[in-house]
C-alpha cells in the first residue's frame, strides 16, 4: 500500500490585494522557488536547500517568513533517518490569490528567468503572438486566459506527473 501525501487546509480564496507584509514575503526569489518545490510534496528544510543548491540556513529565513505570513505550512515533525527531528513544509496555494501589484511583478519574472535557467532553455516551450483587440476582446481574453489558469490551479496534483511551471506575461506595444 503506498503511503499517502500530508495535505493541508488549502487557502480558501477570493482573490484579494496582498498585505504588505504579504508582498514583501512574495518579493523573493528563492521565496517563490520554495513554494513551488514545496507546490504538492512535503519538503524539508534540508532537502529544499537541496533542491535550490543553496544554503540550509538561508533556505530555513525564507521557510520562517513563509509560515509566518501563511503561504506555506509545517506539517507534524518526524524522526529523519538519522534519527534527527525534521520538519516538512508544504505550500498552502495562498499565493495563487494574492494580487502583488507591480511592485513584485518583476520578482516572477525573474523567479522564472531562474527556474528556466536551472533546467536550461531547449527545455522551455514558449509561444508569443501579437494581438490587436478592442477593450472588450482585451476584457474577454484576459477573463478566459486567467479562467484556464484557475481552473488547472485548483486541480488536484497527479501523483507521480511530471511538474510544470507556467510564467504568462503580456503588455502593450509602443505605438
Amino acid at each position: 500500500m503506498s503511503e499517502s501525501v500530508p495535505t493541508v487546509e488549502r487557502y480558501p480564496g477570493p482573490r484579494r490585494t496582498a498585505t504588505d507584509a504579504e508582498r514583501r514575503a512574495l518579493a523573493s526569489t528563492t521565496r517563490l522557488r520554495i513554494l513551488r518545490a514545496c507546490m504538492d510534496e512535503p519538503m524539508t528544510n534540508r532537502q529544499i536547500a537541496q533542491r535550490l543548491a543553496s544554503n540550509p540556513a538561508t533556505v530555513l529565513h525564507h521557510v520562517r517568513t513563509l509560515v509566518a505570513s501563511g503561504f506555506l505550512a509545517a506539517l507534524p515533525a518526524r524522526r529523519g533517518s538519522r534519527g534527527a527531528r525534521e520538519v516538512p513544509y508544504l505550500a498552502t496555494g495562498k499565493s495563487w490569490y494574492m494580487d502583488v501589484g507591480a511592485m513584485s511583478r518583476d520578482v516572477l519574472l525573474a523567479t522564472f528567468l531562474e527556474e528556466v535557467a536551472v533546467v536550461g532553455e531547449s527545455r522551455l516551450n514558449s509561444s508569443r503572438i501579437g494581438l490587436r483587440l478592442s477593450e472588450a476582446e482585451w476584457e474577454e481574453f484576459t477573463a478566459r486566459l486567467h479562467g484556464l489558469l484557475d481552473e488547472y490551479a485548483h486541480r488536484p496534483s497527479t501523483p507521480g506527473a511530471p511538474r510544470w511551471s507556467v510564467y504568462v506575461g503580456m503588455h502593450p506595444e509602443q505605438a
